[in-house]
């Protein structure tokens, strides 16, 4: 597709998203939204720092909290590892 009718898509169903959330159709509107983003190259929801993704608890896990929203962690991060409290930064006793 041409950079034009790409913008002319862009403008029409920016048009009909609004439509739909005058005529209270949010679902249409939503739906809309995100081919809006598509077409701009924009992933919605994805990539975003602020973003939250509301998770299934594990199971079995219920009451207080378990619907608490789960934050994934960014792509290709690792936990760092524990420190040994027993070998490091441990000052030696008896003034050596």
């Amino acid at each position: 597709m041409s950079s034009r009718s790409i913008h002319e898509k862009l403008v029409a169903l920016t048009e009909q998203m609004q439509a739909a959330a005058e005529a209270m159709d949010f679902e249409k509107a939503g739906a809309l939204r995100n081919e809006i983003a598509r077409l701009k190259g924009e992933v919605p929801g994805e990539g975003d720092p602020d973003s939250v993704t509301v998770g299934q608890p594990p199971p079995g896990a219920m009451g207080l909290g378990t619907q608490v929203p789960v934050r994934q962690p960014p792509k290709g991060w690792v936990k760092p590892k524990k420190p040994d409290l027993m070998t490091k930064n441990v000052k030696p006793r008896g003034g050596r």
